[in-house]
């Protein structure tokens, strides 16, 4: 059940229309009945990892809070986070490590080829098992006191965010699953914008330059260097839009009833550096890894190396968190060697002494930075990511196969001036703070481009594959 889809329409229709006239307690059942149905919508069977996961973890996190000493309240953390990442290690890389093990053994001529079972990734799961892994991390901190079974349930539930972020914390969340909410007709309208703007992003944008994207990947052996860069484009913009397309819709549908779900992109292509890109690039995913890894690691408490290799380690492990592929690792490696290059220019360096000196160069330098990382994200294959690259740097023709860069310009040029907007009044809601006339002119525009020009099907967001 996709948000974009009839079927998610008349879901919503009749869920809000219950909502609003049941009390707090009542809407709380609502939603936890509501969010089992949209996820059991994707594959029913699937509904029993969402419950073992939160009865596991719900048990595990009473358990913490009441232990007797701290070594009892470790070895039941230890049991949590063991057991979400097992079932997470197992669903999402069991085919990745056979199939890298077969591999590995008929290189050295033992023709090894077992008939295995493939293993179906469950839509969600990467997203609802941090979450829920938050849950009693933030017990065994003191940061958090254990909550009723069934706030517990909708918080890891929740359907707004379920399928694909943003990952949400217990201490942000389930106060406000917990208290009353209070519905206000101008968080409706604000909730109506998010989703409506979220319907752009995905339609006309994603939608559109998935196309040429595609293309270019799937056949690069076709296209010299210019459409390499074309369809390198278009890939760094589908991907933002789609994820911030799916973000900014679930915060949208959180809104209409009282929900405030945290922002997960803040103009990522404005950034300047690794450090900037990443605090405001998939910011639920970024911190995460920050306060859950990056830090218990030591972060850069420890010495200048050992902050190396803390970074490095979690950018890995956040790249294989994207997929079983090579690629993700060497993406997540590509983002880890960024961020100790620029700490180690720092520290020998200080940062300029005014932001805004050579900003836009700055912005067009690093944006550069980031799409030639996405190529390794998008390749199929490291030998694929390899071919491309070799066609971008030694088969360039400034008059080339220019027509795909072109109408990735015309795709990107809409989102391109509301992005601008945004950064200079710093406001991600600019349009919706418009006088109602110059909205109405807005909204009609982009209804017209999302019709006569955006591609209507009923596609997936591209991150429910992670």
């Amino acid at each position: 059940m996709l948000f974009h889809s009839l079927e998610f329409l008349l879901f919503f229709i009749f869920t809000f229309v219950l909502y609003i006239f049941l009390n707090h307690k009542w809407q709380n059942r609502l939603l936890l009945v509501a969010s089992l149905i949209f996820y059991g919508f994707w594959d029913w069977r699937f509904l029993f990892l969402i419950f073992f996961s939160t009865s596991i973890d719900y048990f595990l996190g009473s358990k913490i809070y009441s232990a007797p000493n701290a070594k009892t309240k470790k070895s039941y953390l230890v049991t949590s986070i063991v057991m979400n990442l097992g079932v997470l290690g197992f669903f999402k890389y069991f085919n990745f490590f056979v199939d890298s093990f077969i591999d590995g053994a008929n290189l050295l001529g033992l023709n090894f080829n077992p008939a295995l079972p493939k293993i179906i990734l469950p839509v969600g799961i990467s997203f609802y098992t941090f979450q829920a892994m938050s849950y009693t991390i933030d017990i065994y901190r003191g940061q958090l006191k254990p909550k009723s079974f069934f706030d517990f349930a909708l918080f890891v539930s929740f359907f707004p965010k379920l399928i694909a972020g943003p990952i949400e914390r217990a201490s942000h969340l389930l106060p406000q699953i917990i208290n009353p909410r209070v519905l206000k007709l101008n968080e409706f309208y604000e909730g109506c914008h998010l989703f409506f703007w979220g319907l752009f992003e995905k339609l006309f944008i994603a939608n559109s330059l998935v196309q040429i994207a595609d293309s270019v990947f799937d056949q690069y052996e076709s296209y010299d260097g210019l459409a390499i860069l074309a369809g390198l484009y278009a890939f760094a913009f589908q991907i933002f839009a789609d994820f911030d397309a799916y973000s900014n819709m679930a915060r949208g549908i959180g809104k209409t009833m009282g929900f405030d779900l945290m922002i997960n992109f803040n103009l990522p292509y404005f950034a300047t550096n690794p450090v900037d890109f990443w605090r405001r690039w998939h910011i639920s995913l970024s911190t995460w890894l920050r306060d859950y890894l990056y830090i218990p690691l030591g972060g850069n408490r420890l010495s200048k190396w050992k902050t190396y290799r803390n970074l490095m380690l979690t950018m890995i492990l956040g790249g294989f968190w994207h997929g079983a592929n090579w690629t993700f690792v060497f993406w997540g490696a590509y983002h880890g060697l960024l961020l100790v290059i620029y700490r180690a220019f720092t520290a020998i360096r200080k940062p300029l002494e005014d932001p805004n000196r050579w900003y836009f160069l700055r912005v067009i330098f690093f944006f550069h930075v980031v799409t030639l990382g996405w190529l390794l994200f998008r390749a199929e294959s490291l030998l694929q990511a390899k071919g491309m690259l070799y066609k971008l740097i030694f088969d360039f023709h400034i008059h080339g196969q220019g027509e795909l860069l072109l109408k990735t310009i015309f795709i990107i040029l809409p989102l391109f001036i509301v992005q601008i907007m945004q950064y200079k009044t710093k406001d991600l809601l600019i349009i919706f703070h418009q006088h109602w006339l110059v909205k109405t002119l807005a909204y009609s525009f982009l209804t017209y481009l999302i019709l006569g020009w955006g591609i209507l099907k009923v596609e997936e967001f591209i991150y429910f594959q992670f």
